[in-house]
């Protein structure tokens, strides 16, 4: 197991290169009024990607999450480039981050972070026929790959370095959707 980098200092920031912080002045149907703040994602989205080396292997990385101080596992995932397609950006961060390509992509669909206060929103695709390809992409160290057998999908649940609920979603529905239980809606 790989050491989780040392923190060299932590500080509060007024403004992100990803993320402003807004607050909403609401009133509901009943007269009941609030304000709520949510944070506004920057940028053009996001992907997360489901490597599928055959009918029940997935690809996970294992990746430093600075957001928990440690390694996780889980899926490929980036954000989309100016002038991208979700299926383009889908493509580029699976040879950034795994040294794969894929020739054929589905869009299984969309899935939020934290509704309740960010406005993020990450397209989840399906990959298979891969092929090697390596693209330079901006992770500071290289990622462990670690192929995983989606019937045992309930294994990973229990596994102490997978928590992102992205991960723990995509996973699910590419399941589905390879069982033919899951159709998205075109």
């Amino acid at each position: 197991m790989r050491k989780p980098p040392h923190i060299l200092a932590v500080r509060q920031v007024d403004a992100s290169r990803f993320l402003r912080a807004e607050q909403v002045d609401l009133e509901f149907s009943n007269g009941q009024r609030r304000t709520f703040e949510r944070l506004l994602s920057s940028g053009l989205g996001a992907v997360i990607v489901v490597p599928v080396q055959d009918d029940d292997t997935v690809l996970l990385v294992r990746e430093y999450a600075v957001g928990v101080d440690r390694y996780e596992l889980g899926l490929v995932k980036g954000r989309l480039d100016r002038d991208e397609t979700v299926k383009q950006g889908a493509d580029r961060e699976l040879k950034e981050e795994i040294g794969l390509g894929a020739r054929e992509l589905h869009v299984l669909g969309t899935l939020s972070v934290s509704p309740g206060y960010m406005t993020a929103m990450t397209q989840v695709v399906i990959a298979r026929d891969l092929y090697p390809e390596r693209l330079d992409g901006d992770e500071p160290e290289p990622l462990d790959v670690v192929p995983w057998k989606l019937s045992e999908l309930h294994r990973l649940l229990e596994h102490a370095e997978v928590t992102d609920g992205r991960s723990i979603a995509a996973l699910f529905m590419a399941r589905e959707y390879l069982a033919g239980r899951y159709r998205p809606q075109p």
